[in-house]
């Protein structure tokens, strides 16, 4: 299904060529990604963004959170277990995993907690100064005959 032509978005608009870079990417991935684990994407204020991911069986030791390139890795691995257990039932899966979230253009890891079972990794965007949108002045035009005079002197 890559039948999408992005080329009338770039009619009016200039400088998105990340954007349909991420499209190609998403179109292009594997359809049958793993649910694995389970997570939440979460819009906590116009600014900060938390990601919650369900990591039942894992400890804090076990897991590790980096941002390596505009993309947040979330990884884990368990630690060898006690052999001496045995089990009835084993429900809970604790299987390596590997997850990426492609974040954008300004958008920083603020922390991470383990509490409960669940993973909760903080973002803000940061948009700098020079980013920030800024009034621009109009000046006047001076007349005519004043623009000649100053040139001559």
């Amino acid at each position: 299904m890559r039948n999408f032509d992005p080329t009338p978005l770039f009619r009016a608009s200039v400088g998105f060529d990340q954007i349909a870079d991420l499209m190609d990417r998403m179109l292009a991935a594997e359809p049958a990604q793993s649910g694995y684990p389970p997570y939440n994407i979460e819009k906590t204020d116009e600014n900060a963004y938390r990601i919650s991911v369900a990591v039942a069986g894992f400890s804090a030791d076990d897991l590790t959170v980096e941002v390596k390139e505009n993309a947040l890795v979330l990884t884990a691995r368990k630690s060898e277990e006690d052999t001496g257990r045995t089990y009835l039932h084993r429900g809970i899966a604790t299987r390596a995993f590997e997850r990426r979230f492609h974040l954008a253009d300004h958008v920083k890891v603020n922390g991470a907690t383990h509490v409960d079972g669940m993973l909760h990794i903080d973002l803000v965007r940061e948009i700098p100064e020079a980013l920030k949108p800024r009034r621009i002045e109009i000046a006047s035009a001076p007349p005519a005959g004043k623009l000649v005079e100053a040139s001559a002197a």
